[in-house]
């Protein structure tokens, strides 16, 4: 299947690994909950190439472990998307609760549903769960986001970083990447400069809770005051392709003529523009496009790849 790497968190597995194929790299998981460079030093010399940190660390922790282990051994870390509210992963809330192991990949966060209390001889008569004066929220953690510190973490040592994506849609996955790909490409370009304000900007436009930097400047301010996310933005079109000053798009939410738009390009900031004018091939010129997953042709100057998103802001609806 052409595998570049085997994720491992268990000691017989890796030997297995190693012993039945010792060509394909083996990664540590955060699973293994590798918090010392003791246990990374070890996992280095049973063979593994990569350790993934547990979630815990803060950064002087991680420079030590950068330190005192080889440097062939490259260090990979979290650095956005949903705070594990148990230790590393090692969950089983959601394997008791839908049967789907946490530990194997499959985890529903349950920690992220609502809670209500129910008191057994009052069926049917739901009590918030909520933090003031008198209580706490239970299970409800902030997101993790250190697009703002790519400077901090090349300084610790850490060799690749870790998006979670678990759950997550393709426009997600996509957005995030590029955001810390175009950090990153900042960060090397002048590693004492601050990334470029559209990276910033662009994780706040995917679903998210309010942001958090974790434990890698100490104990986090994990709470968050309620279970919402945060959501601003709709891709309402995907890219069929181009030709003769017009783009050929699949509808996925409602847009209409005169809306301003943002395109999402490669490695680099989005593109925004209006739509001027909306074609149908079945009805011809029409000021809505509001038919999911039919196709409309609206004007642009030049091609954009086959598959770019297209997306509105929702509050401006």
């Amino acid at each position: 299947a052409d595998v570049d790497a085997l994720i491992v968190a268990d000691l017989g597995v890796l030997a297995e690994c190693r012993r039945v194929v010792p060509e394909i790299p083996v990664h540590i998981s955060t699973q293994a909950g590798v918090m010392s460079y003791l246990s990374a030093r070890a996992f280095y010399e049973l063979g593994a190439s990569r350790v993934v940190l547990a979630r815990e660390l803060s950064l002087p922790e991680i420079r030590e472990i950068r330190d005192k282990t080889p440097p062939e051994l490259e260090i990979e870390a979290f650095v956005h998307g949903a705070m594990c509210m148990s230790v590393s992963g090692r969950c089983l809330l959601s394997n008791y609760l839908v049967g789907r192991d946490a530990n194997r990949g499959e985890c529903a966060q349950p920690c992220r549903w609502g809670y209500h209390l129910m008191e057994e001889k009052r069926p049917g008569l739901y009590f918030p769960v909520f933090e003031d004066e008198r209580g706490s929220y239970i299970l409800n953690a902030k997101d993790l986001c250190m697009v703002d510190h790519i400077r901090e973490l090349a300084q610790a040592g850490i060799s690749s970083l870790k998006i979670e994506g678990r759950a997550k849609s393709a426009y997600y996955v996509a957005v995030v990447t590029n955001a810390y790909r175009g950090a990153i490409d900042a960060y090397e370009r002048d590693p004492k400069g601050d990334p470029p304000a559209w990276v910033l900007e662009e994780v706040r436009k995917v679903s998210h809770r309010e942001y958090s930097t974790g434990f890698y400047f100490g104990r986090p301010d994990q709470f968050y005051e309620n279970a919402g996310y945060i959501r601003e933005w709709d891709v309402v079109a995907v890219v069929d392709g181009w030709e003769d000053g017009k783009l050929y798009v699949t509808e996925r939410n409602r847009f209409s003529a005169g809306d301003a738009v943002e395109a999402m390009i490669p490695r680099g900031e989005p593109a925004a523009f209006r739509i001027g004018a909306i074609y149908d091939p079945e009805a011809g010129l029409v000021e809505n496009a509001r038919h999911p997953m039919r196709r409309y042709m609206i004007p642009y100057d030049s091609p954009l790849p086959i598959g770019t998103m297209i997306r509105r802001e929702v509050t401006k609806l």
